[in-house]
């Protein structure tokens, strides 16, 4: 098996990792502190947003320039919205899921409903993450192996694990509210997370194995990322900012200036 699969497995199981440790928290808090996790969330959609040009967008334009005759800047704009449009169609998945839980809970199936599409929506969610990171690894056994471009894939891993450990979380906090016990709710938030090893991988075989297919996806990653936190990750570190307003904005941009620093000045 390349070393570069190895790594994207091992990237992205650090990631599932974090997520069991969000999940864990369920055996110590009946709810996690706002401020600490707008921060985190922040620092995480900073990380994701610089992430998605220096790591993932300009390295696309790059190959696509060299790889084929059809102008990048086609190939990687298409590929990016097709990256945002599988996240918009994912939550129209959760969104039809939500539709069906309340015919659900009507008929009084509501409880158990209501815990497979908090499961599912979040699991759903982790995909295009893995991937993320699995192509930025993947990428690194195509001659992209620079000290740029390592850097820059490990910054995508750490920003995913970061923003994971609030999903693990979202998941067995309202899980033992809603009665399940302490374990359950730690296995079941978890397994949330299990998906991006999987994705991870696939990711990093499809871009290994064939090179043609790294600024596509490459492009694609970095349209889910953006669309994972502009849609949920900015507004969700932004609901509670009454008493700190600057708390989550600062994580923002110390999140944006950490993926950014190393990106310029190896440039």
């Amino acid at each position: 098996m390349p070393i570069y699969i190895i790594y994207a497995l091992l990237a992205t199981s650090g990631t599932w990792l974090v997520t069991a440790l969000g999940a864990a928290t369920v055996a110590f808090f009946k709810r996690p502190t706002p401020k600490l996790m707008n921060v985190m969330l922040g620092f995480a959609s900073g990380v994701m947003i610089a992430a998605c040009f220096w790591s993932l967008l300009e390295p696309a334009i790059d190959l696509a320039d060299s790889i084929f005759k059809t102008p990048a800047y086609f190939i990687v704009t298409a590929c990016f919205i097709c990256g945002a449009l599988f996240m918009w169609l994912s939550d129209k998945a959760v969104t039809l899921m939500k539709i069906y839980t309340n015919r659900c809970a009507l008929s009084g199936n509501g409880h158990n409903n209501r815990i497979t599409m908090l499961i599912l929506s979040i699991t759903l969610h982790n995909i295009p993450e893995g991937l993320a990171v699995g192509v930025a690894f993947g990428a690194l056994g195509k001659g992209n192996d620079t000290t740029q471009s390592l850097m820059g894939a490990i910054s995508i891993a750490i920003g995913i694990g970061l923003q994971n450990f609030p999903e693990g979380a979202a998941v067995s906090l309202p899980l033992r509210r809603e009665g399940c016990s302490r374990s359950k709710s730690f296995m079941l938030g978890q397994a949330s997370g299990i998906v991006e090893p999987i994705a991870g991988v696939l990711g990093a075989v499809l871009v290994v194995y064939t090179e043609m297919i790294l600024p596509f996806a490459l492009s694609f990653a970095a349209g889910a990322m953006i669309l994972v936190a502009v849609h949920e990750l900015i507004p969700e570190c932004q609901k509670s900012k009454g008493e700190n307003p600057y708390n989550a904005t600062m994580g923002i941009v110390a999140g944006f200036a950490v993926m950014m620093l190393p990106d310029v000045m190896l440039g």
